[in-house]
């Protein structure tokens, strides 16, 4: 790919201000969008299943927001069918409006070869038809989600389900505990977006430009990883959608930026906060490393005695800067800070308000800290916590 000479160069600080701005840390948040702009501006919000102070999806919008309510954030993806639930960077909850620029992945998969799982005769039938009688259901209204107690053993219903969620015949409309709530994409997707017209390039070409737009600025693997394209898909429709080639000191490598973010001075109150593991602020390793020197990685899956930051290391968003890591726990009304890792004292006040604000949220009313990584910077942190507190 031939990429044209670059017009504009970016320092490492201003690409950094703008990324922030893009994904809604600096300058006054939209408040009157509330949840549903945080989404809409971000094109995808990820789920997960851990569950330390709330679930990642609702975290994302808190970060953003401040102490939006869990119940509204809920409300706000699933109530009148505002997002759907779709394979995108991970498992998101993406704008109901992206649904036909998914449909180059939903082909994908009808042509898929080969599943990890059998699917018996007839069940797929089965379960499309119990879904047009009987439904929204979830998987165990279907049938049963598991044939044994292994997380992996799917039984013929689930199998069937998922797959037809994957053909894009199924939508996931909420989530009830934690389980996917199936309806039939018909019924739940409203008929303005209920087509698969846009051909394969049509579809890239949007979502790589909707990538562009929810960074700021981004190399060509950045802009990939955002709803996990390959890199000669972005290669294909870069050129035509509508990102400009810019250069960014430091970074070493082509990017493209969101016109409009350069055309818009990235200026305004930063955010003080704990990120979620999955924001996407974070979401690609190396990107976090080159904007704000910063390793993060989710140590939830590495065995404990190997764990440097703790199980759900949070970073600490403050000034524009990553200042430190919060593991925390819950206990009762008290907010536990098992691990805190900072990055020097002068972040202390910016972790102590971090705290303080997320405990709040979770109605607790105490924060107690077990560890600091550096025994030298506890007693500046409580007491910049204790000030908080009172």
């Amino acid at each position: 790919m031939t990429t044209p000479r670059p017009a504009t160069t970016l320092s490492a600080a201003d690409a950094r201000r703008v990324a922030l701005r893009a994904q809604g840390f600096l300058g006054a948040p939209n408040r009157r969008a509330g949840v549903r702009g945080v989404l809409r501006h971000l094109g995808a919000v990820q789920l997960d299943t851990i569950s330390v102070l709330a679930r990642s999806h609702e975290l994302v919008p808190y970060a953003r927001l401040g102490a939006v309510g869990r119940k509204t954030v809920e409300h706000a993806y699933w109530k009148d069918t505002h997002a759907f639930e779709y394979w995108s960077h991970a498992a998101c909850v993406l704008p109901i409006e992206e649904w036909p620029h998914f449909a180059f992945r939903r082909r994908a998969y009808r042509d898929r070869p080969h599943w990890h799982h059998d699917l018996p005769d007839g069940t797929y039938d089965q379960v499309i038809k119990q879904l047009r009688a009987e439904g929204p259901l979830t998987a165990t209204e279907l049938g049963g989600a598991k044939r044994t107690s292994e997380w992996w053993d799917w039984s013929g219903a689930k199998v069937a389900v998922e797959r037809a969620l994957m053909y894009g015949e199924v939508v996931c409309v909420e989530r009830r505990g934690w389980k996917r709530v199936y309806d039939l994409a018909e019924r739940a997707i409203p008929s303005a977006f209920l087509h698969d017209d846009l051909d394969d390039k049509e579809c890239l070409r949007r979502l790589v430009r909707l990538a562009g737009e929810s960074l700021g600025v981004g190399t060509r693997a950045d802009i990939a990883d955002y709803h996990r394209l390959k890199a000669e898909q972005v290669d294909a429709v870069i050129a035509d959608s509508g990102l400009v080639p810019v250069t960014v000191e430091g970074w070493g490598k082509p990017a493209w930026a969101d016109p409009t973010a350069l055309a818009t001075p990235p200026r305004g109150r930063h955010r003080t906060t704990l990120l979620s593991p999955f924001d996407s602020l974070i979401w690609e390793r190396a990107r976090t490393e080159r904007i704000f020197g910063f390793t993060h990685r989710l140590e939830a899956y590495v065995p404990k005695q190997k764990r440097i930051h703790g199980y759900f290391a949070m970073p600490v968003l403050a000034g524009g800067h990553l200042v430190g890591r919060v593991d925390p726990a819950r206990e009762g009304r008290t907010l536990v800070a098992k691990q805190v890792t900072l990055d020097g004292v002068k972040a202390a006040p910016a972790v102590a308000q971090a705290l303080v604000e997320a405990a709040t949220w979770v109605d607790c009313t105490d924060v107690r800290v077990e560890r600091v990584s550096d025994p030298d910077l506890r007693e500046p942190l409580i007491r910049e916590l204790t000030r908080a507190l009172a």
